[in-house]
């Protein structure tokens, strides 16, 4: 089945509006999505017909949260969302590098052909975060999408986040039972915002987090 998805980019794009070079770059990385995705099933089928709301749009909304950061690391990038979109916008700044880390090998390897056609300021790591994360120099933000519980996420990124990153963590209607949930064990800085493009989604900002000494009763 062909798709046909002008009129879905431009909503998308009236929802976060980029230069004319981001969407060019923007449009070849759809192209080579629907290209691979034939192939590799890179996102579900249902969200096709709305893949530049659902998707790029989606992680293009991060930009604003972080308008300053250059350096970015993503957890989890799949078929690159949010952090190949990220890179796509960030290409023409000489200071820019996006981390992408994604443990599944033929999304890696989309991830890296994406990066290679675009000549985008990316470095993939296909092991998992774990194993990456101690590794990596400062960064600015740390994003992640339909990855894991909040509290996992703030259990990878400790270790940037003590370095003064942010993390910027796309969620969908459970953002306070998985605040409550983290709570538990950590001691956040989070504040959460609405999403642009999705009625349910809430992005979760995480300034810090410091572990919560066993002793320390839970917040009520």
């Amino acid at each position: 089945m062909k798709l046909d998805l002008a009129r879905d980019r431009e909503h998308a794009l009236a929802l976060v509006p980029v230069s004319r070079e981001t969407r060019e770059r923007l449009d070849v990385y759809v192209s080579l999505l629907l290209k691979w995705q034939t192939i590799k099933n890179l996102v579900g089928p249902k969200t096709l017909p709305e893949l530049w709301t659902r998707h790029v749009a989606d992680s293009l909304q991060l930009l604003a949260l972080a308008p300053d950061a250059r350096r970015w690391v993503d957890f989890g990038s799949g078929a690159g969302f949010p952090g190949l979109v990220i890179a796509c916008a960030l290409a023409d700044q000489t200071d820019a590098s996006v981390d992408l880390i994604e443990s599944n090998g033929r999304k890696a390897a989309f991830l890296r052909e994406v990066a290679r056609t675009l000549a985008l300021p990316v470095t993939v790591h296909d092991r998992r975060v774990e194993d990456v994360v101690p590794d990596l120099g400062p960064v600015d933000v740390v994003t992640a999408r339909a990855l894991a519980p909040l509290v996992d996420l703030v259990s990878h990124a400790e270790i940037l986040l003590k370095k003064g990153a942010v993390g910027l963590f796309l969620k969908g209607q459970d953002v306070e039972r998985e605040l409550t949930e983290a709570a538990k064990s950590w001691t956040l800085a989070a504040s959460v915002t609405s999403s642009l493009t999705d009625t349910g989604g809430r992005i979760i900002r995480v300034a810090s987090a410091s572990p919560r000494p066993s002793s320390e009763p839970e917040p009520a």
